[in-house]
């Protein structure tokens, strides 16, 4: 069931004035990282219902005039062909896709840093990419001993080796793709620069999670965890916060770590830190604007055994770990939730034993749980898919909203002059489909009017999907899990 458990509003506006208040506490110029998704930030939207995905780049709009934006990637993570998990493309792609959208609104992207950068070889193809398109480039280097080693850090050569990024607006915005990029170091990078240089800046830090705010189990911060599994993050009450105010509040290992080398960079700079904390670096308002806590955990579970499913895929894919499910694992245990508390799962098996072929379910908005199975015209995700639209369209299930005189000339051309061996229509295909049927067939119209009910249902395969069907199923909005097995043996899957 779908409850809204976020103000979006009274976030939007009392976050840009937590902002402001910090671009005028530094006067002159600020580095301003922002910590998950700039844009299209979904992981907030899921364990925060009413959370919009666009929020963040909505406050910078009002600043544009006066922003600049610094996109950071990871060498290792060009190298490992590290993926967003929302949008299913690399990180690298997601660069050249960040730029395209920052330009589409006006916002000015200054450059793009390439951190952890020590030769590799993808980083430096990527590099080549980046200039050969007319973006300017900076790399910044690993450090011994980082990020304890505080007088070689603070040192010509420790941030003082990395490349000083050129840099023409007040407000510097530092993002990325996805976590462990080095955001936070290059924004300290900058200010030993322009120190040297005498030039005053300051830093601040917009991370939506952990909430500092809400309890450290709680399951909107036990979900972060298990977002950033892969990167062994680790929520933890701030131990310099507790000191300073006697008050409790939540942060991560990195920042914990990281904060000595600023409080010592700005104790060296300007004699004295503005920062009694790492909670205090940050400017995240998320927490004061859960207006129902018990929708936001529930999303919040579902979130943590979507990433477990997405754990043990990518484990037999080659590209995860058997620690970063375990670690989930644990997240599970702690949140109180398994594989019961989504109900699609266990729909999508039974379906799928009685059937003994692959099977798909939906929970709908109203808590409906919807399943298609596979059949000689349809997988089970297009079978669903019309399943879904029939249920939400008050559709008879006995109505053929495509009929097989459509199917089967598609079938044929993917079959006898496209190569493809299996004839039954991806869910791309189906969509294409309805919409011609559309045209003269009232419930296929019906149908087709459905499609925007479909955003934030709950969805799970008991196979991987194909690539086709699974970035259907994220344009129209699905939240999908599905299990860790091919539905062949072959070792090749498209």
């Amino acid at each position: 069931m779908n409850r809204i458990g976020f103000d979006n509003q009274q976030y939007i506006k009392i976050q840009s004035e937590k902002i402001m208040e910090r671009i005028e506490q530094f006067g002159g110029k600020l580095y301003l990282e922002f910590g998950g998704k700039l844009f299209d930030d979904y992981h907030a939207s899921r364990v925060l219902p009413g959370f919009e995905p666009d929020s963040k780049i909505r406050m910078l709009l009002k600043l544009k005039d006066q922003a600049e934006i610094v996109i950071v990637i990871s060498a290792d993570d060009i190298e490992k062909n590290k993926q967003r998990s929302d949008l299913g493309i690399t990180y690298d792609v997601d660069i050249l896709r960040l730029i395209d959208i920052f330009r589409e609104i006006d916002l000015f992207v200054g450059s793009v840093v390439i951190t952890h950068f020590n030769g590799q070889h993808s980083a430096i193809l990527f590099e080549q990419k980046l200039k050969s398109l007319g973006i300017q480039v900076y790399k910044h280097y690993l450090i011994d001993g980082y990020p304890s080693n505080i007088p070689l850090i603070i040192s010509e050569n420790g941030y003082g080796k990395n490349d000083y990024i050129e840099t023409s607006r007040s407000l510097v915005v530092v993002t990325a793709p996805g976590p462990g990029s080095g955001k936070m170091a290059v924004c300290l990078s900058q200010l030993y620069h322009e120190h040297m240089r005498g030039i005053k800046s300051g830093y601040a830090k917009f991370e939506t999670f952990p909430i500092w705010n809400i309890p450290l189990k709680h399951p909107t911060n036990l979900a972060y965890e298990a977002a950033t599994a892969d990167l062994n993050d680790v929520n933890m009450l701030d131990p310099f916060h507790l000191e300073a105010y006697g008050v409790t509040s939540v942060n991560y290992n990195r920042d914990v770590e990281i904060f000595p080398v600023l409080e010592a960079m700005f104790k060296q700079m300007y004699g004295f830190s503005p920062y009694k904390s790492p909670t205090d670096m940050g400017v995240n308002m998320a927490g004061s604007c859960i207006i129902d806590d018990e929708a936001v955990k529930e999303a919040s579970r579902n979130e943590i055994i979507r990433r477990y499913y997405q754990a043990k895929c990518k484990k037999i894919q080659g590209v995860g770990s058997p620690a970063e499910i375990y670690k989930i694992e644990l997240l599970m245990k702690q949140a109180q939730c398994n594989e019961d508390t989504r109900p699609c799962i266990s729909k999508a098996l039974e379906k799928e034993a009685q059937t003994n072929a692959p099977a798909v379910c939906v929970e709908l908005p109203d808590g409906r749980l919807i399943t298609g199975k596979t059949s000689s015209l349809l997988g089970a995700s297009s079978a669903v898919l019309l399943n879904c639209l029939k249920a939400l369209g008050d559709i008879p299930d006995n109505v053929t909203l495509i009929s097989p005189t459509i199917i089967e000339p598609v079938q044929e051309l993917k079959t006898e002059y496209l190569g493809n061996r299996n004839p039954r229509l991806h869910t791309d295909e189906v969509l294409v489909a309805l919409s011609i049927c559309a045209v003269t067939d009232k419930y296929a119209k019906i149908a087709m009017n459905q499609l925007h009910k479909l955003k934030g249902c709950e969805a799970h395969s008991t196979v991987i999907l194909s690539q086709t069907d699974e970035n259907t199923f994220r344009k129209l909005g699905f939240n999908l899990t599905y299990e860790p097995k091919y539905q062949n043996k072959k070792l090749y899957h498209k």
